[in-house]
């Protein structure tokens, strides 16, 4: 069980945690941001997150001027350069604060994950986030897993680009440092990745692996069905990226879920948690249930006080009120104590 605020816990499988990524998604905007965040809160996920980065901590300086960008619908970008799109799509320290007494207004976690110790800084002393989450590229950053793990918060961990070793050498540097706060997502850090390459059989590993620690999802697939699958594999967080509209100029927008497939995801993981249920084999159904559904030992034959009855005698049929079809074995050969008609419910009180 990890806590993540006062009021939430995440791996008591009454639903997953849900966090509305939000990135980079608000472009920059602040006003696109607070629309994000109130349609993330009316959608019903627990959190928002965004990611804090600046020009100086999310590239060097020979990706300026390479001029690379990462997505692909901007390579052949001329408008504007990827140090120019990226100062205009980072979020502040003073935005990032106003985002949060937001989030706190509208009843939504609030939190974003930091590509620096300074940003890490912030978050723990300034914005006093409930968590922190860890960006896939930085799991084999051990130096900068070591320094967040000392702060004392949760951590939510990404997965994607790395094999299972690496995940443990991370997971053991952060219990090194002290901290058993530890969420682990499978993640493909491909946007998107082919239906193929999901691999979500990696939940079950990780359970495996880290039964200690609640096991989520990172999804960057389109639509909703990948993330709810997850939840029958036991996905305790579902983090998805978030936007109001899949057209939108950025980075994010095309892999991310809209207002009515955010909704879908949160509902839908209470229906499959619901209907997950329990280990147990019982019967659920009501005894008035069954015995509507269930067959009763029946005459095929009209038949008279004394006649012994044999496997031709009898028929199975609908309610099953009477006899069991189970206990045929034991009726053969019992003799009946008075007229019966045809199709007649045979009783234990008719037979001698």
């Amino acid at each position: 069980m990890l806590k993540l605020t006062e009021s939430v816990k995440i791996g008591n499988y009454r639903r997953p945690y849900v966090i509305a990524e939000l990135g980079s998604n608000h472009n920059g905007d602040m006003d696109l941001a607070r629309k994000l965040i109130l349609e993330a809160k009316e959608a019903g996920a627990d959190c928002v997150k965004f990611q804090s980065w600046s020009k100086e901590t999310i590239f060097s300086r020979k990706k300026y001027e390479d001029n690379y960008f990462i997505a692909d619908d901007y390579r052949n970008r001329t408008d504007y350069t990827l140090e120019e799109i990226v100062e205009e799509y980072a979020i502040s320290e003073t935005e990032l604060l106003e985002m949060k007494k937001f989030a706190d207004e509208v009843g939504i976690d609030c939190t974003s994950t930091p590509f620096s110790k300074r940003e890490a800084d912030f978050l723990v002393d300034v914005l006093q986030t409930p968590f922190i989450k860890v960006a896939s590229m930085d799991l084999n950053n051990l130096p900068f897993l070591d320094y967040l793990a000392r702060k004392g918060k949760p951590m939510v961990i990404s997965t994607g680009l790395s094999d299972l070793s690496e995940i443990d050498r991370a997971v053991k540097t952060i219990e090194e440092a002290g901290n058993k706060e530890i969420c682990i997502l499978h993640c493909v850090a491909t946007y998107p990745p082919v239906d193929a390459d999901v691999n979500l059989n990696n939940i079950i590993t990780l359970r495996q692996c880290y039964p200690d620690y609640p096991i989520g999802f990172s999804d960057h697939t389109i639509g909703v069905q990948i993330p709810l699958a997850s939840i029958a594999l036991g996905a305790a967080l579902i983090e998805k990226h978030f936007t109001l509209d899949k057209n939108m100029v950025g980075w994010d927008h095309k892999v991310s879920a809209t207002k009515d497939e955010m909704h879908g995801i949160v509902e839908g993981a209470k229906r499959i948690c619901d209907a997950l249920g329990s280990f147990r084999v019982v019967a659920t159904e009501s005894a008035e249930r069954k015995a509507e559904f269930r067959r009763s030992i029946v005459l095929s034959r009209a038949m008279k006080a004394g006649e012994t009855l044999t496997l031709e005698d009898i028929d199975y049929k609908r309610p099953g009120t009477g006899i069991s079809p189970s206990m045929t074995e034991h009726v053969i050969g019992f003799k009946v104590n008075k007229d019966l008609p045809y199709d007649y419910i045979l009783n234990k009180e008719d037979l001698v």
